[in-house]
């Protein structure tokens, strides 16, 4: 094995200018690989994201797109691959701001951008950086999920249905793809205390009885930090994981035990 933290190549991480995600893409670097940073709109938030990667010592390089735009995504993927040669490892972490209903009260056009955002993104991303890895000797792909995967979180559903979606994509990759050194795997994300979370939670949408019902279903009684969902995805992306694909590890405090 490698003394390497990590192949040789960088780190693609989706949904880099996120509230996890930027520091998904931080942590990568400071672990030692050079990371392309992947976002939609928030161009000032990625140049910022990178110069601070730029200062770890690492390098580091902005790519715009909306996943949903194939010809766009695929554009940007091989701007990326052009800048750093190649790329080992991809990071999932694309999405909206989840909007919290219950099923039967849903419509079909959140459904629609739901799966258009996560499923089709995610499927669109991986399919076109699978030859590039089976063409430099392997790689990984990360998939920043859902701890609804384990227990269903009511109203959350425009989340968890389409991340669950995205684990049966995990599983397919690692099967079909081990053959060619090409890992899968998932960090089930919990409550972070970062991003989506915050955000909801400014807006109202997550109140104090809210706060009481989810806690009981931890074992942990905190809410997660990003740098803890970071430090899964090194592990899942680095040398140390060579022999482990189509997994999950949960960052949620014990949520689903």
């Amino acid at each position: 094995m490698s003394d390497a933290k990590f192949p040789k190549g960088a780190t693609m991480v989706f949904g880099a200018t996120g509230g996890i995600g930027k520091i998904v893409a931080a942590e990568f670097a400071r672990a030692g690989s050079d990371v392309a940073v992947m976002y939609r709109s928030k161009e000032d938030l990625s140049k910022t994201v990178a110069s601070e990667i730029e200062a770890s010592g690492q390098k580091a390089t902005c790519h715009q797109c909306d996943v949903t735009d194939i010809n766009g995504l695929k554009a940007a993927i091989d701007d990326a691959i052009k800048a750093h040669d190649r790329i080992h490892t991809m990071v999932w972490g694309a999405g909206p701001l989840v909007e919290q209903v219950l099923i039967e009260e849903s419509s079909r056009e959140q459904w629609r951008k739901a799966i258009d955002v996560e499923v089709h993104g995610f499927y669109d991303a991986s399919t076109n950086l699978i030859n590039h890895m089976r063409d430099n000797g392997g790689g990984s792909f990360v998939h920043l999920g859902s701890a609804g995967d384990l227990a269903f979180p009511p109203k959350d559903f425009l989340s968890v249905s389409p991340k669950a979606a995205n684990e049966s994509l995990v599983r397919g990759i690692a099967r079909e793809e081990g053959v060619n050194n090409i890992r899968a795997n998932s960090v089930l994300v919990g409550v972070i205390e970062a991003g989506m979370f915050l955000e909801l939670t400014k807006q109202g949408v997550f109140d104090e009885n809210w706060v009481t019902e989810v806690q009981k279903n931890l074992a942990l009684k905190r809410w997660g930090q990003p740098e803890e969902v970071a430090q899964a995805a090194i592990f899942l992306a680095s040398n140390q994981a060579q022999y482990v694909t189509g997994q999950q590890i949960s960052v949620a405090g014990g949520y689903g035990l």
